[in-house]
């Protein structure tokens, strides 16, 4: 029980996300959501701000302990968000203008998180909001510090900004990782004492098992080959899908047969590049799937032969977790928190040496009896992280955060050292 008050303690969580575009921000969101509705020996309120979708992506893993609080009509907005959602692209040009007149800023609240009486919010994305309420701010990584090739100027001034802003703000930030932590003390000048260490952890567990004719479904539906790597992330250039082009086509150049890719996420602009670089090296055995549903992933993974994730930068891998839950072999970049996330789980490859890379691909894709321990070192690995576990230790701090009274299991949670 949370203790010391009149009432049950109320969380406002953030989930103002739009579906099929937010890639893994949208899994944190699920699998926070999915974690505390099993937590039913406290007496704790889960409120879930959504966005102007609906939320129809969140609802199924919102248990009676949460609800749901809808969107603002549009007559309640401001005049920026009217104008957002009006006219997209002239909100754009708003914004760029704003920020070179005045300076980057930070959006406030819309006033729903005080209207139903929240006594922490759980800001569980970079955007975040500016509230009087004691907030936990999640600023994930700080890739536009390390690679801000990737980024405009414009888009380098706004998170650092907004970062900033919103770290200095919360009464405790939340990050998936020591590298992650090292990083936000560094560069954002946020005390050590107020960034916390809670892994994630997979949340394709949660998602509905498909049955043998429902994979079938999906293998015709989306024409996949026989055996096939998978890579599953939006592409951004930070995903590194032309230098994993690049191994394959060194792998195919050496004399073996061309191994299939299918790649899954959202086609954002920089997909056009990746398709384009495919064509010129002749690999005809990519497919590029977009984004799929969750038993769409499920079979794509009880499918795969292998994943393989190349990325340059990363708080965390969804798609590593993925793949131990799945039981699936993994080659995975040495980038970040990768490595630690990985243990012995996984091939590891400098993602920018595609040499590196092809050799790893090879060695999962050939090698059955490294594919069998690689799988059995994953389960193993994963077995020290839950959502369950993740909610409890957000619990604790919601109830240290609201000055409420922590539980011993609360107080052992907050001690114990980072699991990653």
């Amino acid at each position: 029980m949370s203790g010391g008050g009149t009432r049950p303690l109320r969380i406002c969580v953030d989930a103002r996300l739009t579906h099929g575009t937010s890639g893994g921000l949208e899994q944190v969101v699920i699998g926070l959501a999915a974690g505390l509705s099993g937590l039913t020996d406290g007496d704790e309120e889960y409120l879930f701000l959504l966005g102007p979708d609906g939320g129809e992506w969140l609802r199924p893993y919102l248990g009676r302990n949460c609800r749901a609080i809808a969107a603002p009509q549009p007559s309640a907005m401001g005049p920026r968000a009217r104008l957002a959602a009006a006219i997209p692209w002239a909100a754009r040009v708003y914004g760029a203008a704003h920020d070179v007149v005045v300076g980057p800023s930070v959006s406030l609240s819309d006033g729903r998180a005080e209207a139903c009486g929240a006594d922490v919010v759980h800001l569980t994305h970079q955007e975040g909001f500016v509230t009087r309420i004691p907030s936990i701010y999640h600023p994930h990584d700080l890739q536009h510090v390390h690679l801000p090739q990737f980024f405009t100027r414009r888009q380098r001034r706004r998170r650092d900004v907004l970062f900033r802003t919103l770290a200095a703000r919360a009464s405790l930030v939340a990050v998936g990782s020591s590298w992650v932590k090292g990083d936000v003390e560094r560069h954002l000048g946020v005390p050590g004492d107020k960034v916390a260490v809670i892994p994630l952890a997979p949340v394709i567990g949660h998602y509905p098992r498909p049955a043998a004719e429902a994979i079938d479904r999906v293998r015709a539906k989306l024409d996949l080959p026989g055996q096939f790597a998978l890579y599953p992330a939006q592409t951004w250039p930070h995903k590194n899908h032309v230098r994993l082009l690049d191994a394959l086509a060194l792998l195919r150049d050496a004399g073996g047969a061309e191994i299939p890719l299918v790649a899954s996420g959202h086609l954002n602009v920089f997909h056009a590049e990746i398709a384009a670089h495919a064509r010129r090296l002749g690999l005809q055995r990519v497919r590029f799937v977009g984004f799929v549903s969750p038993e769409e992933l499920r079979a794509l993974y009880a499918l795969a032969r292998c994943v393989v994730i190349p990325s340059l930068f990363e708080a965390g891998s969804f798609p590593l977790w993925e793949a131990f839950d799945s039981g699936v072999p993994a080659a995975c970049s040495t980038v970040t928190s990768l490595p630690r996330q990985a243990g012995d789980a996984a091939v590891l490859f400098d993602p920018r040496d595609t040499q590196a890379m092809a050799s790893a691909i090879r060695r999962v894709w050939e090698d059955e009896a490294l594919r069998a321990s690689l799988v059995a070192r994953g389960r193993a690995r994963l077995a020290h992280f839950s959502w369950d576990r993740t909610a409890r230790l957000f619990r604790a701090h919601y109830r240290r955060i609201a000055g409420r009274q922590l539980s011993e299991h609360d107080q052992a949670l907050l001690a114990e050292a980072p699991l990653m």
